[in-house]
């Protein structure tokens, strides 16, 4: 299976405004533990979903547009730090 086609089953397997545990997507996805952990890396990375420990949800809209202003807007005044909103350290 393409590492696409995996991050697509996987994110649309997520609840929408609920957590899931990530030892549970395995089941509910019909994939492998290992398949799953790559593509949670790769929805994280593209601001999709967030963890909190063992959980996984989706990110709304609001979130992932703030998350990706940080990742790649580096002047920002603010960094987001374990889901908080930080003031840089200049």
């Amino acid at each position: 299976m393409k590492e696409e086609d995996a991050d697509w089953r996987v994110y649309h397997r997520i609840p929408v405004n609920a957590a899931i545990a990530e030892e549970d997507l395995p089941e509910v996805c019909g994939l492998d533990a290992e398949t799953i952990a790559a593509s949670l890396a790769r929805l994280e990375r593209s601001c999709l979903i967030g963890r909190s420990g063992r959980n996984v949800r989706m990110l709304n809209f609001g979130e992932a547009l703030l998350r990706n202003q940080c990742k790649y807007e580096k002047d920002l005044p603010f960094i987001i730090e374990n889901g908080v909103v930080k003031e840089k350290k200049r």
